[in-house]
């Protein structure tokens, strides 16, 4: 039997976990500001990976890599999500935390606008034969 595969998923599994807790805290104690540092340490991995021979040792950095550079996205979020009031704010940085809309999604696809906004904006075009 081969465990390779199974050995990568578990691997997979316990570094996006370690990551999420990374995001919040960072956005909680220094805000968006160090993308760069998860942007280095992303394309360092990456870049390591290519070099270890190893297929579960590179995979794992692989990995770690490409979740880092997944967490600048999160981290940005994260903030939004702060805004929200889904997360707490850190009372240090308050001014950093402009109001938010409260229809405003996290979605880019959307443009900003969550899509019940969306779908209410229709229906008020709708309504009123626009």
């Amino acid at each position: 039997m081969y465990f390779t595969g199974i050995i990568i998923a578990v691997c997979t599994f316990l570094t996006i976990g370690i990551w999420h807790p990374i995001v919040i805290k960072t956005e909680y104690r220094w805000g968006t500001r160090p993308w760069v540092v998860y942007l280095l340490i992303g394309i360092a991995c990456i870049i390591a990976a290519l070099f270890i021979e190893n297929t579960i040792l590179s995979a794992v950095i692989g990995v770690f890599g490409a979740s880092a550079l997944w967490g600048i996205g999160e981290l940005f979020s994260q903030k939004k999500r702060v805004q929200k009031g889904w997360f707490p704010m850190n009372p240090k940085r308050r001014d950093e935390y402009p109001p938010i809309d409260k229809n405003e999604t996290l979605c880019p696809v959307h443009h900003g606008k969550s899509i019940y906004a969306i779908e209410s904006d229709d229906e008020d075009a709708t309504a009123t034969g626009r």
